[in-house]
């Protein structure tokens, strides 16, 4: 709970984490206690205090009482980055893209690793590029993850041909890569071009 002194309560934090984390999505209370394991008292206050201070809006649907990320937030964007900086979305992230078809290999960079760069994301295998796009746009919709995918042969194409993208990308020290299926690869055609 690295952000619990800042924002007072950990019921809070995990509160705005959900609506952060998923700023398209509407709960009602009793599914967000179940989701957090927290008692719905405390739930319900700062439900209050989110919406007091306009982070959350309101509607009534089905005669349930659901909340929402109110999207003209001034401090949406910054509060967004935090949570994501903190959270650590990759593990979903990796489950779902290994979900997308066969990766051979994926690169995490940028925001992801707390630095600037071209791209947050490299995936390099057969995936479905549109339903990657999908899940990015709907899960982390706040943070704008800029990625890109290229098939296998294009990746080894561009190591030959020493493609400073993709060089640039492999050597920063600033840069998580959880599936390496091309390491020998790699090392074979990065030491041969030095």
């Amino acid at each position: 709970m690295l952000l619990k002194p800042f924002f007072g309560s950990r019921t809070r934090v995990k509160l705005m984490g959900l609506f952060l984390l998923h700023p398209k999505n509407e709960f009602f209370i009793r599914e967000i206690t179940r989701k957090l394991s927290e008692q719905i008292n405390s739930v319900r206050r700062e439900l209050n205090n989110l919406k007091k201070v306009g982070l959350l809006k309101t509607r009534s649907k089905n005669r349930k009482k659901y909340y929402y990320i109110n999207q003209n937030f001034a401090l949406l964007d910054e509060f967004a980055n935090i949570f994501t900086k903190v959270s650590n979305p990759q593990d979903d992230i990796i489950k779902a893209v290994s979900g997308f078809g066969k990766v051979d290999f994926l690169l995490f960079s940028g925001q992801f690793v707390g630095a600037k760069g071209a791209v947050d994301m490299l995936v390099v295998g057969e995936i479905d590029k549109n339903e990657l796009k999908k899940y990015l746009e709907e899960e982390l919709s706040a943070s704008k993850v800029k990625f890109t995918v290229m098939s296998r042969a294009d990746f080894l194409y561009r190591l030959d041909c020493k493609d400073k993208f993709v060089l640039d990308l492999i050597n920063s020290e600033e840069k998580n890569i959880p599936i390496n299926n091309l390491k020998k690869y790699i090392e074979v055609r990065v030491k041969a071009r030095k």
